[in-house]
């Protein structure tokens, strides 16, 4: 159920930026696993409940926004490193 809502939360951040993203499932899972290590919400008694209230809060919808952003920064960077174009 958790990943149900960490998918409409990243529809949501992608929705609102002007560029394409392709996320394989990969992808996903480590974006999902570093979003629950980074906000301290692994091993809780109910993940899926806290991320829908972290996201509902105007400031933790904020700062999830700015860290899935981030993050795809930092693998796009990588990507690009990888296909060998600087």
């Amino acid at each position: 159920m958790s990943r149900l809502v960490f998918a409409t939360i990243l529809n949501e951040v992608l929705s609102g930026i002007s560029f394409h993203v392709d996320l394989g499932d990969t992808d996903m899972k480590q974006l999902y696993n570093e979003l629950l290590y980074y906000f301290g919400l692994v091993g809780g008694s109910n993940v899926c409940e806290a991320l829908e209230a972290a996201w509902r809060d105007p400031y933790n919808e904020r700062e999830i926004k700015e860290f899935i952003l981030a993050w795809l920064q930092r693998k796009a960077k990588k990507d690009v490193k990888a296909a060998g174009v600087i």
